[in-house]
């Protein structure tokens, strides 16, 4: 088989974060009728589904750790590589954190694809950790059914600068440092909808590292941040709103979106996960139109960092996305729970 003919993602039933098993399912495996061992040292784990696991070191800094992996998202082996490390790297970003090195996990049908396809998809890995400072320092591999990989991430971070998904506070302002529509532009390449210029547009999304998270993290204002992922906006915001105990205003109109998203959600290019991230968060949800659904419950992978940030250090929030040319618009606002429905859309 030729490399240069082979397209990843008809290799797999999956696409990046879209492969996420639902937050449903995921929250039936989760649970656990054991006694559960508990370390004063670790501050942050996944009682509210945070980015990442956080242990204190000493009283000044504290250790992130993360992984992600997922199937191929585009067809190109070194990109989708390049995409996943990014994707990984990003838990480290949105805690605040600064990455310190990386391990690889790659899952590969070796009597399916050949060896050489699978070193040009770890290149690409190198290349997102090498665009972070990091090294990847080593790794895994299986034999699988499926194209897989990802990173799990070691990082570090000032405890002073930590930032979690469930202490926004009622008045913040929100913002989103990516567009949306990874998912819409992605089911329209596997539905050979799309012309090159979008998807050229997607991938480059999808390799921009969060390496805003530290600067944001100092900047006294930012109550909350979290990535959006494979849970859609939507997803990610129900649960900032359900740790804090809060509720979101969502300006519809004001989220940013990749150019010709919309189009291609009126094409029909709808991924599977933005219908089982509506199944999972339906219920804290207003009703939803099929656009308005298929914009904040798109699944995104390697997606932007969403930010709550008090109306006090709104501006110096802005004055930083700014100069790195960042969205800069408020897409809504945190107010005090009143009602089951969390996420109110105006």
């Amino acid at each position: 088989m030729s490399e240069s003919k082979i397209k990843l993602t008809e290799y797999s039933h999956g696409a990046g974060c879209g492969c996420k098993i639902s937050p449903k399912v995921l929250g039936t495996i989760l649970a656990s009728q054991l006694p559960v061992f508990e370390d004063p040292n670790l501050l942050v784990g996944n009682q509210t589904r945070d980015d990442a696991a956080v242990y204190k070191l000493n009283e000044e800094t504290g250790i992130i750790s993360t992984t992600d992996f997922f199937m191929p998202i585009v067809d190109d082996p070194f990109t989708f590589g390049r995409i996943a490390a990014t994707n990984a790297i990003s838990d480290i970003y949105a805690m605040g954190g600064t990455p310190m090195m990386a391990i690889a996990i790659l899952g590969w049908p070796i009597n399916v694809l050949p060896a050489e396809v699978a070193q040009q998809v770890v290149d690409g890995g190198r290349q997102a950790c090498a665009d972070a400072g990091i090294m990847l320092a080593g790794g895994h591999s299986i034999d699988s059914p499926e194209p897989i990989f990802g990173l799990a991430v070691t990082g570090q971070i000032p405890l002073t600068e930590l930032k979690q998904n469930n202490t926004a506070q009622s008045g913040d302002k929100l913002y989103l440092t990516k567009p949306l529509g990874i998912g819409i532009l992605t089911t329209a390449q596997k539905q050979k909808k799309i012309a090159d210029e979008d998807i050229n547009i997607a991938v480059e999304a999808m390799c921009e590292l969060n390496v805003l998270g530290p600067m944001i993290a100092k900047l006294s204002g930012v109550n909350a941040m979290t990535d959006v992922t494979g849970f859609g906006l939507a997803g990610h915001l129900v649960e900032m709103c359900q740790g804090a105990t809060l509720n979101a205003q969502i300006q519809l109109s004001a989220i940013p979106l990749l150019p010709k998203a919309k189009s291609y959600l009126d094409m029909g290019c709808i991924p599977g996960g933005t219908h089982r991230n509506y199944d999972s968060y339906g219920e804290y949800l207003p009703e939803l139109t099929d656009d308005q659904k298929g914009i904040i419950c798109d699944p995104q992978t390697s997606g932007g960092l969403l930010i709550s940030v008090s109306p006090d250090a709104e501006q110096e929030l802005i004055d930083l996305l700014s100069q790195h040319n960042v969205p800069t618009q408020c897409i809504g606002t945190m107010t005090n729970q009143a009602q089951t429905t969390l996420v109110e859309l105006i």
